[in-house]
């Protein structure tokens, strides 16, 4: 039974893949190795909401779910219709949005003010820079004061548009995920 599902998953994920590439970025989920490194940068015992942004079929969704705490407020951001249904189905207390590039307005219809942490599977390099402004802004405003930015890659291409945006404060890697990914931690960085 839990073969079938995972088999079913890998063949969803690998059949958006194939049909938008550039939505995807890969052709198989994330590992749990990936899931664990980028939800185990994160103080949980701090945070009472936390956003992630293209949950895909929600292998870090499952680690959000283990490392949260009971009253965190969880928001899961999905662009793919049939994936987000999956998701609402699998994790009803969360609430699943279409489109990370509004989350300030999510936020708003959830009573939240701001987020302690996002964590994000996005393939920014794939999207044109347009969107990937428009995101960046949307993450910082709707990040708390120090608020944390926990995002995988496939490449460093992202680390110049991030350093303007936050503090790295370290990249990991993960070299068990196909293919090897990098972690960036990063801290919101004050203006002014």
């Amino acid at each position: 039974m839990q073969i079938t599902a995972l088999v079913q998953e890998k063949f969803l994920f690998l059949n958006k893949f194939l049909r938008s590439p550039k939505d995807v970025g890969s052709i198989t989920p994330s590992s749990k190795y990936l899931a664990q490194a980028l939800t185990r940068s994160i103080p949980w015992d701090n945070v009472k909401a936390v956003a992630e942004l293209g949950s895909g079929t929600g292998p870090v969704t499952k680690q959000i779910q283990i490392a949260a705490k009971e009253n965190t407020r969880i928001l899961l951001f999905e662009k793919e219709p049939v994936l987000r249904k999956q998701l609402a189905r699998q994790y009803p207390e969360y609430h699943c949005h279409p489109d990370a590039s509004n989350i300030q307005e999510a936020l708003s219809t959830e009573g939240i003010e701001q987020l302690d942490a996002i964590i994000s599977g996005l393939p920014f390099f794939n999207f044109p820079e347009e969107l990937r402004m428009r995101l960046m802004d949307e993450i910082v405003a709707s990040l708390k004061p120090d608020g944390l930015f926990v995002a995988f890659q496939y490449s460093l291409q992202m680390k110049q548009l991030l350093s303007q945006y936050f503090h790295i404060e370290q990249i990991k890697v993960v070299p068990f995920n196909l293919p090897p990914a990098f972690v960036y931690v990063c801290r919101k960085r004050e203006l002014g």
